[in-house]
């Protein structure tokens, strides 16, 4: 059995980032590759006049303590803390509120958390990973400027399941990427808009579940500890089924629709002063079957993250940890 020495992490989201601190402490050799500036995936923050705004996941919960232990290690416990927002949900026209329940967020912004993980963490940003190549017993990845890097003897993929198969099909693994099929068909999308007030807007909740043709989900970004905001910026974020109607819609046309679906929500007219508009072609999964992660022994090829956990973003965090103990347990 090859021993697993230098890894390589396709993914610099949370859970390719707890994977590497998990996995490191072991004395693995981890190189982590993104295709973005920086680390963060779906915890992400758009910077807006005066600060950011939560445009990826608005919070997380933190149902096994082994969640927080961990972010406060190796994240920093400044790093997080908690949104005491009220929260409710929309049956028809009524409103009710969530169960209680300790809600945290990233401290000033969500990608606090990732930046934080990702100190000591040996990190390529910028480079897009497209082929998977086999060198004896290793691996060496190739990037779209055609560079290679490792060899490494292991690779784990943190990227979205699309992502994901796209490597493994230029890569010629035809079994791996036919298993890809059907976690990528329930792959979901999400329009998402950051929207500022002026003046702040009075509402019974700071965050909202909408039962909407257009919304799933609005809260008042300003009201998270940290942001000190002039005004209020309010995010929203599109039902999965609209989203994927107008994922080719003009990022104008999409922003006008989503505004005025928050009037109506809201009932409140204030038209907003800035908007800022992103589209996520792969937000959460609706797929049901969530065994953690994958590990395909004969390859030495892994794969973690939230859509396989469940879709939470603690799920990112017990992906990476089941992953890790696995290989580690090899």
């Amino acid at each position: 059995m090859p021993v697993i020495r230098r890894i390589a992490i396709v993914g610099s989201g949370l859970a390719g980032l707890t994977a590497a601190r998990l996995l490191g402490e072991r004395n693995i050799a981890v190189t982590v590759f993104e295709k973005s500036r920086g680390p963060g995936g779906r915890m992400a923050a758009k910077r807006v006049p005066g600060g950011s705004a939560d445009i990826g996941a608005q919070y997380f919960t933190a149902r096994n303590p082994a969640f927080t232990r961990f972010l406060a290690n190796h994240a920093g416990e400044a790093s997080f803390g908690i949104w005491h927002g009220r929260f409710g949900y929309q049956k028809g026209s009524e409103w009710e509120s969530f169960p209680d329940e300790t809600r945290y967020v990233g401290i000033p912004r969500m990608t606090a958390i990732t930046r934080g993980l990702s100190s000591h963490v040996d990190i390529r940003a910028q480079t897009r990973i497209e082929q998977l190549e086999r060198d004896d017993q290793s691996w060496l990845l190739r990037d779209a400027n055609g560079e290679s890097h490792g060899p490494f003897d292991t690779v784990i993929i943190t990227a979205p399941p699309a992502q994901a198969q796209d490597i493994f099909r230029t890569s010629q693994l035809t079994d791996l990427e036919e298993q890809m099929s059907d976690p990528v068909r329930h792959i979901q999308p999400c329009w998402a808009v950051a929207a500022h007030f002026s003046e702040s807007l009075e509402q019974p909740y700071e965050g909202m579940r909408c039962d909407d043709d257009v919304l799933y989900w609005v809260a008042n970004n300003s009201s998270k500890p940290g942001r000190e905001d002039e005004g209020q910026w309010w995010v929203l974020h599109a039902n999965p089924e609209w989203s994927r109607e107008n994922e080719d819609t003009s990022p104008e046309q999409v922003t006008a629709d989503m505004v005025s679906a928050f009037q109506q929500v809201t009932r409140c007219k204030t038209q907003p002063d800035e908007l800022i508009p992103h589209r996520w072609l792969y937000a959460k999964s609706s797929s049901r079957d969530t065994p953690g992660f994958r590990w395909f022994d004969d390859q030495r090829i892994g794969l973690a993250g939230d859509w396989l956990s469940g879709g939470r973003v603690e799920g990112a965090f017990e992906s990476a940890l089941g992953l890790a103990e696995k290989i580690l347990s090899r």
